[in-house]
């Protein structure tokens, strides 16, 4: 198996992070630095990444989490800074965020341990669609800047694709895209003249967040996943990550 996938599928990171890990030189094959993510491996290769040993493939798991304002969206801070890896709390496996939400928005963020999955959910290919919340200042907004947003804002990476736009409020959207270009929505909210006060996911695919309290963290289960997976479940049907008592409550510090 190609070292890249190799440790996608150990829960390293997802298979284009793993490719980024290799090329920094910070993984090691019976205990040789190796560059090339196409090295073959299996399970008798003597693997390490920072230094720490990979033991191969561990059990699939993926946790939904409310992740509250000042929280960063990464596995470790090397200042110090309170993480969505350290919020969920689970020292058994090496999980990492499925995506970003920055340090000044909320909501629901999915961690696991499964490559291929984040892959999945991630790739601009696949179109998952991820809806937020959005609390904009300007008033209320028009129908103009409804049908901008409907049809594609241009930015100066290039024009948005359609989103699915609605007022749910005086000054409040819920705002769906599909693709996942760095602040995406607060960009193109100021494009159509509405600087964004406040921004929370509330979907990410089928998985909706629910009653899940800010800072709380849940295992979804084998239904949740396999519609996340695009499984054989009812494509219609949205679960929210809420949903189950397998929740945990953690406090949270300033950042």
């Amino acid at each position: 198996m190609r070292l890249a996938k190799y440790l996608a599928h150990a829960g390293v990171a997802s298979r284009r992070a793993a490719e980024a890990v290799i090329g920094e030189g910070r993984v090691t094959v019976a205990g040789q630095v190796v560059l090339d993510p196409a090295r073959d491996v299996d399970e008798r290769s003597s693997l390490t990444v920072d230094g720490r040993a990979v033991c191969g493939p561990e059990q699939p798991v993926v946790y939904a989490l409310n992740k509250p304002l000042g929280v960063l969206s990464t596995a470790q801070d090397t200042h110090g800074r309170p993480t969505v890896v350290s919020l969920v709390g689970d020292e058994t496996r090496r999980l990492y965020p499925v995506g970003r939400l920055d340090a000044d928005s909320s909501g629901l963020i999915l961690l696991t341990n499964d490559g291929a999955l984040a892959q999945r959910l991630t790739h601009p290919s696949f179109e998952v669609p991820k809806t937020y919340r959005v609390h904009v200042a300007g008033g209320a907004v028009g129908e103009s800047a409804l049908a901008k947003l409907r049809a594609g804002v241009r930015l100066e990476d290039g024009i948005t694709a359609p989103a699915q736009v609605r007022r749910v409020g005086q000054g409040v959207l819920e705002v769906t895209i599909h693709e996942g270009r760095n602040r995406q929505v607060r960009r193109m909210c100021e494009a159509v003249g509405h600087r964004v006060l406040a921004l929370e996911r509330i979907a990410f695919g089928r998985l909706k967040l629910g009653e899940l309290a800010p800072g709380a963290s849940r295992l979804i289960s084998e239904a949740e996943l396999a519609r996340l997976r695009g499984g054989p479940e009812d494509r219609r049907q949205s679960v929210p990550a809420g949903a189950g008592p397998s929740t945990r409550r953690r406090s949270v510090r300033e950042s």
